[in-house]
């Protein structure tokens, strides 16, 4: 492993006794029912298993803490915390995520012209059983044609007309903007003229590794570092709609959809982990380290508008994974949905202690 974890009692664990940990009950519930029902999730380099998880889960269906000294209670007695060090020595990493409304229209016209895809027939998945030689190994989706598999298009010749006429079209937007943050968000909810809301989920993308677009506008002097924000990203791509092609099309990366029901608008989108997210309880990690549905106490100094003014500190679950997540202590935070919460997720990258939380009967191999 390129990290150490250190033991920690939850009395050294700054922040703890002010945390209300209560909304995660039903949160574990949910991910006890797809552990169990559906398909246990898999488990990371660490170790940590889906039916360790599982076990410590079912005693919190029998739990029902009646105050946030109760759920906290529960956590300590079933949990031992791990601080997490990486070798780089460098401080872990938050940045966060939200879910985006987004207007759309079930036609084409020339107001409502950029397009949500679904997966289209042409796209597979692509490991090391059907690999071509020479294919690059991160790619995990792929081309396939009679001639055998390849590279799918970039970003850029889907948006010039690559995918057009194959009835793959779920909604249209009248804003490509808005339909790549949707790409970049991985989820979104569709506003129908008539105020229906739907909900679209990531379902594949095109294989291409993600490319920050802010990086490019440090790159080329059109936005200083130090005001690089989605806010700030957004702002220049309004105020130059002729150029938009141009820093879109840095990011060859491009994400498919699926309709996903909308089981209650007060639950997040149905994320990797199979269960809705909870508002600022709910993150994203690498999943090729940690098992889905591990809890993480993630506190930052620095990181205080999501919180009122005081530092964050709170437990959370890792219910999400995405191709830019990479590292031990590297964590994406659900915000919620809707604009007010893209404004908070836009500016957020700090720094933070991790601190997973292991099931006490899996903790002595981590001693």
């Amino acid at each position: 492993m390129d990290f150490a974890l250190r033991p920690l009692s939850f009395e050294e664990i700054e922040g703890w006794k002010d945390d209300d940990p209560s909304s995660l009950f039903p949160v574990m519930a949910r991910c006890l029912e797809h552990i169990r029902g559906t398909k246990p999730y898999k488990t990371g380099s660490l170790g940590i298993t889906a039916d360790e998880l599982a076990i410590v889960f079912e005693a919190a269906g029998m739990a029902k803490p009646a105050s946030a000294g109760e759920a906290r209670r529960f956590f300590e007695q079933n949990f031992q915390p791990f601080f997490i060090i990486p070798d780089s020595g460098r401080p872990g990493l938050v940045t966060a995520f939200y879910e985006p409304e987004v207007e759309v229209s079930e036609t084409r016209s020339e107001v409502w012209c950029h397009p949500f895809y679904r997966r289209p027939p042409d796209l597979i998945d692509i490991d090391d059983a059907n690999r071509p030689q020479g294919f690059d190994p991160s790619y995990a989706f792929a081309r396939e044609t009679k001639e055998g598999i390849g590279y799918y298009p970039r970003r850029q010749a889907i948006d010039g007309g690559y995918l057009e006429g194959k009835g793959l079209e779920i909604a249209w937007a009248r804003s490509r903007v808005d339909v790549f943050f949707a790409h970049i968000q991985g989820a979104a909810r569709l506003v129908y003229p008539d105020g229906s809301i739907r909900r679209i989920t990531f379902a594949a993308k095109a294989g291409h590794p993600f490319t920050g677009i802010g990086r490019y506008l440090i790159d080329i002097g059109e936005i200083p570092p130090e005001k690089i924000s989605m806010g700030s990203i957004r702002d220049w791509l309004a105020a130059h709609p002729d150029r938009q092609g141009e820093v879109l099309w840095q990011n060859p990366s491009y994400i498919f959809f699926r309709e996903a029901p909308v089981e209650g608008l007060e639950l997040g989108p149905v994320a990797a982990a199979k269960v809705p997210l909870e508002a600022m309880r709910s993150i994203a990690v690498d999943r090729l380290i940690h098992t889905f549905s591990s809890p993480f106490f993630i506190r930052s100094q620095t990181l205080t508008h999501l919180t009122g003014g005081r530092p964050f500190a709170r437990l959370t679950m890792a219910l999400d994974t995405g191709s830019a997540i990479v590292g031990p202590a590297r964590g994406d935070i659900f915000t919620g949905s809707g604009k007010q919460a893209g404004d908070l997720a836009g500016n957020v990258k700090n720094d933070a202690d991790f601190i997973i939380l292991v099931p006490k009967s899996a903790a002595g191999r981590f001693f």
